[in-house]
């Protein structure tokens, strides 16, 4: 992986790691995660006439894609109410690898060294040692709306990977996606719960923004680097967001972080290490 794609993906990483905090801190988690959905696609609308049109080959996957975000931010919001981030992000973060690696292999051919293979299983159980260890009751809704999501995350991330390269255009189609994604939740909200809706957005517009910034960007740099680089590598390399989320969670949302979860963020350290050498 060239040092470039490398260190970009670390940036997408704590974007993505950022964005899922403010969903976090917010209230209403739901509406919160639609705002950050209208916010990425109100960022998109303007660049999108000067980008190519993703090609019709890429269209099939981007459908999917589209399918699965939309339960994703919504799974997201659901987690979040229940349990507390450094719990179920681990979780949603850090099972997708195993699953995208295994099926990557199977249905997209790709063929990865045993250091990559090594960083890739480093990774996933440093993170899931995270959630193992999370120093007192683990809370059970939480954790199956997390590895639920973490299904539908290998799902479109094996999706958008196989599409980005048909597109043509990796950055056009990802703008395509948040447009397309945030279209029924924005509906939705605006029909079920329009003035808690409107309400919030008054409230907290900036907030949405900044989020919304960060999961555009973040995935953008990610369905280029999957361009360039084979998809179950990028995708395990970006899951080290979780190093920046269990930071966020102990130092802005006052989580409590114990010994364990300092050792797992080494075990993730390391498989980062084992990545950048692949």
């Amino acid at each position: 992986m060239p040092p470039e794609v490398f260190g970009l993906v670390l940036v997408a990483a704590l974007m993505h790691a950022a964005w899922n905090a403010i969903v976090k801190a917010s209230g209403d988690k739901t509406l919160t995660a639609v705002m950050v959905a209208a916010a990425a696609a109100i960022i998109s609308l303007p660049v999108m006439p000067f980008l190519a049109v993703p090609a019709r080959e890429s269209w099939p996957f981007l459908a999917l894609s589209v399918t699965l975000q939309v339960a994703y931010y919504f799974l997201v919001a659901r987690a979040y109410t229940v349990a507390d981030m450094s719990q179920t992000y681990p979780v949603m973060r850090g099972t997708a690898p195993l699953i995208v690696t295994l099926v990557g292999m199977v249905l997209l051919g790709e063929h990865l060294g045993g250091i990559a293979l090594s960083g890739i299983l480093v990774i996933a159980g440093g993170i899931l040692s995270m959630a193992l260890w999370s120093g007192g009751a683990t809370n059970r809704t939480g954790l199956r709306y997390a590895l639920m999501n973490a299904f539908v995350i290998a799902g479109y991330t094996l999706s958008d990977g196989y599409g980005a390269r048909l597109s043509g255009a990796p950055v056009a189609y990802t703008m395509w996606e948040f447009v397309l994604t945030a279209a029924p939740m924005l509906a939705w909200a605006l029909l079920r719960r329009r003035s808690s809706f409107l309400r919030q957005v008054r409230e907290g517009w900036h907030w949405g923004l900044l989020a919304g910034f960060g999961t555009l960007v973040s995935y953008a740099v990610a369905l280029w680097a999957m361009t360039l680089a084979p998809v179950a590598v990028v995708a395990a390399l970006r899951e080290t967001s979780i190093l920046f989320g269990t930071a966020i969670a102990a130092l802005v949302l006052r989580e409590r972080i114990g010994p364990q979860r300092l050792v797992a963020a080494c075990m993730i350290a390391v498989g980062a290490g084992l990545l950048r050498l692949a």
